[in-house]
């Protein structure tokens, strides 16, 4: 397990990157922590890893507090964004790196490094330096650096995101399977919620040095507990429209829609639906967002339709063959049971 109590990190200039963080990672877990740049996700993965000195709070890793231990008595392995392979040495050497350090007989690291380069398919390369090599096999070059010295804890500052789009799906898969075969608890930053929602058992997802939520990702996905986190998962943005309540009904860009209970009356709320939960009809719906069809995007087996309303935009995905004219008229209407409600930020209910 990783344990993380009151975590903060003051850089010089008084930027808080972390703001008393708590966390705990279970032991074989595939962890996430997602958000956008400046978040504070790689310096808390690397508070872990020990390469930034916590202003205060406490690290545990299996039950032992190692705020204050070096990085090479944590027992942890990270893959950095750029690989950090020695482009003077070759696949062999850079695999078993990491056993030389720690002063393992040159036949047992030569025989681990051969054994992991043939599990990641590397057994080929194992002569070549990196500068020979393309970015995916630089990529499970890294990978089989950090698995030869079978540490306790995988560390991930964003991996795949110099890889390009094929390749970065393959690399998931292959990531996602090595994981389940070997059971070592993973923490893996990315800024990319379709990484996340795909390799994660649970998701932490970060905002200004805080978390505003952890979920799994189907909870992270449908139940997203505040705006900003509606507003950052999802291939296509969530809709979120500002409206009241009134009469026992929410009254939001020209539609009047169920509320659910306790909401007080007369208040602001924030209506979200996501484009795949929301229906067009060509005729009037007083449940429907109107609007005008201002865009139509191609998403392959699916369309992504703006519709521009009088003061808001609201998307909609229809199916293939269901495409709108451009400059029809039509509403966007929410699918129940599908749309959530904030109020003050945060989520009130489903609607």
């Amino acid at each position: 397990m990783i344990s993380v109590h009151g975590l903060t990190k003051v850089f010089p200039g008084g930027v808080r990157a972390l703001d008393s963080l708590d966390l705990d990672i279970g032991e074989g877990e595939f962890f996430a922590l997602l958000g956008p740049s400046g978040c504070g996700k790689t310096t808390l993965l690397r508070s872990i890893a020990g390469l930034e000195t916590p202003t205060s709070g406490r690290i545990g890793i299996g039950g032992t507090d190692v705020t204050a231990l070096a990085p090479g008595r944590r027992d942890v392995a990270m893959v950095f964004q750029d690989y950090a392979l020695f482009p003077h040495m070759d696949v062999a050497a850079n695999i078993a790196y990491p056993l030389r350090i720690k002063k393992t007989p040159r036949a047992r690291r030569e025989a681990r490094a051969a054994e992991v380069a043939d599990r990641l398919s590397l057994t080929g390369l194992l002569g070549r330096r990196p500068g020979q090599l393309s970015g995916g096999q630089q990529q499970r070059v890294a990978l089989a650096r950090a698995i030869a010295c079978r540490p306790r804890v995988f560390l991930f500052d964003e991996p795949l995101s110099n890889l390009d789009a094929r390749l970065r799906l393959e690399a998931r898969t292959f990531l996602k399977r090595l994981q389940d075969e070997l059971g070592v608890t993973t923490v893996f930053v990315t800024h990319d919620q379709g990484e996340a929602l795909a390799l994660a058992h649970r998701i932490a997802v970060m905002d200004a040095g805080r978390i505003a939520q952890i979920g799994t990702p189907a909870e992270i996905f449908h139940r997203p507990a505040t705006t900003f986190v509606a507003s950052f998962i999802g291939s296509t943005p969530m809709n979120l429209l500002p409206g009241t309540v009134g009469d026992g009904v929410l009254h939001v860009a020209g539609a009047a829609l169920p509320a659910p209970g306790d909401l007080p009356e007369g208040e602001p709320i924030v209506y979200g639906v996501r484009p795949e939960y929301t229906d067009l009809s060509a005729t009037r719906r007083e449940d429907g967002f109107p609007g005008e069809v201002a865009v139509l995007e191609n998403l392959g087996t699916a369309s992504l339709v703006t519709l521009q309303g009088p003061d808001h935009l609201v998307q909609a995905v229809v199916g293939e063959g269901h495409e709108p004219a451009v400059g029809t008229a039509a509403w966007a209407v929410p699918r129940r049971g599908r749309a959530l409600v904030y109020h003050d930020g945060r989520l009130a209910g489903q609607a």
